[in-house]
């Protein structure tokens, strides 16, 4: 038996496939919260090379406090142009000198940055559509010391140590990360819709900007799926051509949909939009950040790329933490990935949550509990799968360094 507190209990609540109300809701990648989300994941990750390239570890750090603020444009049909320009700052704490090597923390942002912006957001022009700021200062000493080197201490004495005697980091705050699954088909459908839009639809149909926001409403048997499609003026010639790229993605999210569901589903795309009043949702840039749309780190999408108020949510702002101490980001991750190992090895699971507890201070392979909670199957008895939930999560729990490696080498997504 393991010698982690890990408890299995029923569920207070019916699947969330079998509630008669469920919400789902996705911001794409050009979303202003989705662009602070990812700019500061992607700092996270080069810093996280970076201190490793010079120092041979990952130093402290967090950029998770990104924030950006709208801009103004005057899109118009064949190309307009940006008035104002969107400005994004990047805040946080970040070690810049470690025995002597100096570190170059606002250079890396910047240009971690700049590639992630044109990867994503290509219509964007980087120091003149958008202006990009550092501000990082250093971290406050007693989090530094659990990170660095008291924590490599601790863990090497005994109190933290992970497969054969390799230290385990110690938790850097008192937090707590959850994670389900299986998707329902209504969340299945939400992902996916967005990332095919934001993926192959959008290599053919250049006009749909990666500002995608989906929303999905299941009430019975029946799906409303509401889609905000920011369109690219330079790719629409007038208002014809944007009523037949309307048209064109709501025959492909329907599509789509028939894919995860034999339900019926309903698509609305751009329901906002007034075409005798010719009031459209046209962009110069694909994103509603150029026109009024603040953004912030953590206000969007949770781990799991969704926001789900039909299931418990942590507030924690997964990206742009580092990967290595910081609960916020591990154990949200990390309890995600345990709730689709246990459904996918474990029969007869009709929904399932995972809540990871940390005491900071404490190794974070040894959460204070690990909380699972299970909707069994009707002719499954919970005492019949107890053992194998709790023999997977310790598993998962053993082996927590693997949530630093991926996510370092961008394998995991943050939001």
């Amino acid at each position: 038996m393991t010698e982690r507190n890990i408890r299995v209990e029923p569920i207070d609540r019916r699947a969330v496939e079998d509630q008669e109300i469920e919400i789902v809701e996705r911001k794409g990648l050009g979303h202003p919260d989705s662009i602070c989300d990812g700019v500061a994941e992607s700092v996270s990750r080069a810093l996280c090379r970076e201190y490793i390239d010079r120092v041979g570890k990952v130093l402290h750090y967090n950029t998770d406090e990104t924030q950006l603020v709208a801009g103004n444009a005057a899109p118009a049909f064949g190309g307009g142009e940006v008035i104002d320009p969107i400005y994004l700052l990047i805040v946080g704490r970040a070690t810049k000198e470690y025995e002597g090597t100096r570190i170059p923390t606002g250079k890396i942002a910047l240009e971690a940055a700049r590639e992630y912006l044109a990867e994503h957001v290509p219509e964007l022009e980087f120091g003149t559509d958008v202006i990009v700021d550092v501000k990082l200062g250093e971290g406050s000493g007693d989090l530094q010391e659990v990170f660095g080197e008291e924590g490599e201490e601790r863990a090497a004495s005994g109190q933290g140590r992970q497969g054969r005697g390799s230290p385990v980091p110690m938790a850097n705050d008192t937090s707590f990360g959850v994670g389900h699954a299986p998707l329902t088909e209504t969340e299945r459908i939400v992902l996916e819709a967005e990332r095919s839009l934001n993926g192959s639809y959008s290599d053919t149909n250049p006009e749909v900007g990666p500002d995608v926001k989906i929303m999905g409403k299941r009430e019975g048997d029946r799906i409303d799926i509401t889609v905000a499609v920011a369109m690219i003026d330079e790719h629409v010639a007038g208002m014809d051509e944007y009523d037949a790229a309307v048209t064109s993605v709501r025959d492909h999210v329907a599509d789509l949909a028939g894919e995860y569901t034999d339900r019926e589903v309903s698509v609305y795309v751009n329901t906002a939009d007034d075409y005798e009043r010719n009031s459209i949702y046209l962009t110069t840039t694909g994103t509603s950040a150029e026109q009024g749309d603040d953004g912030s780190v953590g206000r969007g999408n949770r781990a799991n790329g969704l926001i789900t108020p039909n299931r418990s949510m942590s507030m924690e702002a997964t990206s742009g933490k580092n990967p290595v101490n910081h609960i916020g980001k591990i154990y949200n991750l990390l309890s995600t990935e345990i709730a689709h190992a246990v459904v996918e090895e474990v029969e007869g699971i009709r929904d399932l949550r995972i809540r990871l507890l940390s005491q900071i201070g404490r190794p974070i392979d040894q959460p204070h509990v690990a909380d699972a909670h299970v909707v069994a199957e009707d002719d499954v008895e919970l005492s019949d799968i107890e053992d194998e939930v709790i023999a997977i999560v310790d598993r998962e729990l053993a082996d927590v360094s693997e949530i630093t490696r991926r996510t370092i080498d961008g394998e995991l997504s943050t939001f």
